[in-house]
């Protein structure tokens, strides 16, 4: 599971090209929108397809998805109940 956090982590910095974030730096329990990293929507699209190429897991609605988005931790456990396989 950290492994798969850690993969999550890399892949939010490199899709949405934050260069002055270090996956140290990211909380895992910390808000991804508003106070958080500070995401917007346009993030939330960007991070979906990249999360949708990466490990084939489809956030199908925005409501699963503010769920899923809603932490490192939310969507680690979304992406690790949804893995094809």
């Amino acid at each position: 599971m950290d492994n798969l956090k850690s993969q999550i982590k890399e892949l939010i910095i490199s899709s949405l090209n934050l260069e002055d974030v270090t996956p140290e730096s990211i909380d895992d329990a910390a808000p991804l929108f508003q106070e958080g990293l500070g995401l917007d929507s346009i993030d939330a699209l960007e991070l979906a397809v990249a999360i949708e190429r990466k490990f084939r897991v489809t956030i199908p609605d925005e409501a699963v998805g503010k769920r899923a988005f809603s932490s490192v931790n939310a969507l680690t456990d979304y992406v690790a109940a949804h893995l094809p396989g």
